[in-house]
């Protein structure tokens, strides 16, 4: 079935007026089906209004002004900017209130703490990454290829998702699609889990883990539960006793219809699981995996979307590359859409680098900006420069001498991988601290 998102603009969602967008895009279907889904798509587009922005619904009566435009890790090919993403509705807004007022909501300061106390490492050396910004709406994933069901690039307020529909399953696209994860790698991607209350939970598979003979080693789930909250549940398989095992949290204040952050770390056989930051799991013993698949299960069509996926290959100490290189090259410090602003889920990377800087007082960096070849040149070194001082700022704030350190960007004069793929584009963005 086409995505049930999918209807064309109808008299009920006209009454919302220009605060609300047609959430996912898609072939209006034909007459008779667009009258019978009237009221489920009317659901739809209040819901999806409150994932992108749930702080500006209110009243669907009152002006809520101008829409909110989501922050999306898009590449710089569409604002200059660098990967990461931040979860819907964790961004200050402003927007005008029905009296011609500015109200600004407060700041991310909850999440950036969470992050702040994360242990979670990025990978530093990117193995597939995949945004979607460029990917047409309404055709198959181009960087995946289908094991079993549908999905779709959809749109939600203008952001490009990945559509992953109910019995769907889902796998990049690898040289050698049986065996490409290393023995240390994270996963990470947002996700947005999109249904109906229930008188009790069930699960929706996220993510599954397998060995390259397609047995099972681990899967992560969500678990939607009637108080329109989620928990996080996982299952793994030891290599002691070949035993499956499950464990399980939920978490205050995982709602339903905003997208989240998922990462996975494993290290050879240790395993953790982070949710906007917060370690919900820490397995000592798990099987190795080589091979992952996105799964859609449950009981809704669409069963969930995803955007800003990242696997990377990681992640060596700091010390080290900085004394075998002379610098280190990080891709955990994001920043907002075509903005200097750094993301709370940069904040474990930046603890890390305080970390080395204590650590190693007589140790100076210059702090360099980065940007792929696309886009406007003077424009990408511009933001490059805005956000190498933005590093600095923030580190200084944190304890760090200011003498220690020093600002630059070099847009996209200095590439270290290909420009033509979007791996290496994803590679190209980054910050570098070299050592003075």
């Amino acid at each position: 079935m086409a995505v049930l998102l999918a209807a064309s603009y109808t008299t009920a969602q006209a009454q919302f007026g220009d605060r609300l967008g047609r959430a996912i895009k898609k072939s209006a279907e034909d007459a008779a089906v667009r009258k019978a889904e009237q009221k489920t798509d009317e659901a739809v587009s209040k819901s999806i209004d409150k994932a992108t922005d749930p702080n500006t619904y209110k009243d669907k009566d009152k002006d809520k002004g101008e829409d909110q435009k989501s922050d999306d890790r898009e590449s710089d090919e569409a604002d200059n900017a660098t990967a990461g993403d931040q979860p819907a509705g964790t961004e200050a807004k402003s927007q005008k209130a029905a009296a011609g007022g500015t109200v600004a909501a407060p700041p991310a300061k909850s999440l950036e703490m969470a992050y702040a106390k994360s242990d979670f490492v990025p990978g530093d050396k990117i193995i597939f990454d995949d945004d979607v910004t460029r990917e047409k709406a309404g055709e198959f994933p181009g960087q995946w290829d289908l094991k079993e069901g549908n999905a779709e690039i959809a749109s939600i307020n203008g952001v490009k998702v990945i559509n992953i529909h109910k019995h769907t399953n889902i796998t990049p696209l690898m040289d050698n699609m049986k065996e490409y994860l290393p023995d240390v790698f994270t996963l990470e991607f947002d996700f947005l889990y999109f249904g109906k209350k229930r008188d009790k939970y069930f699960d929706q598979y996220l993510v599954e883990f397998e060995d390259k003979e397609n047995r099972f080693a681990y899967n992560i789930l969500i678990v939607a539960r009637d108080d329109d909250h989620l928990g996080i549940e996982w299952e793994w398989e030891n290599p002691g006793d070949g035993e499956r095992r499950r464990g399980s949290q939920k978490i205050t204040g995982l709602a339903v219809e905003e997208f989240h952050r998922l990462a996975v770390s494993f290290n050879k056989r240790a395993l953790k699981i982070y949710v906007d930051g917060e370690r919900t799991a820490n397995i000592p013993n798990v099987k190795k995996a080589t091979k992952f698949d996105v799964r859609g299960t449950g009981e809704s069509e669409n069963a969930y979307f995803i955007k800003n996926i990242r696997m990377a290959e990681g992640a060596v100490p700091l010390y080290d590359r900085m004394m075998s290189d002379g610098k280190f090259i990080t891709y955990g410090i994001t920043f907002d859409v075509g903005k200097s602003t750094i993301k709370p889920e940069s904040m474990g990377e930046m603890n890390r680098i305080l970390q080395l800087l204590t650590e190693n007082p007589t140790v100076k960096f210059s702090v360099e900006g980065h940007t792929d070849n696309t886009g406007n040149a003077a424009s990408n070194r511009t933001l490059s420069e805005a956000r190498s001082k933005a590093v600095v700022e923030k580190l200084v704030s944190m304890g760090v001498a200011a003498d220690r350190l020093k600002s630059g960007g070099k847009g996209q004069s200095s590439p270290i991988a290909d420009n033509g793929t979007d791996e290496g584009k994803a590679k190209n963005r980054r910050v570098e601290f070299v050592k003075l």
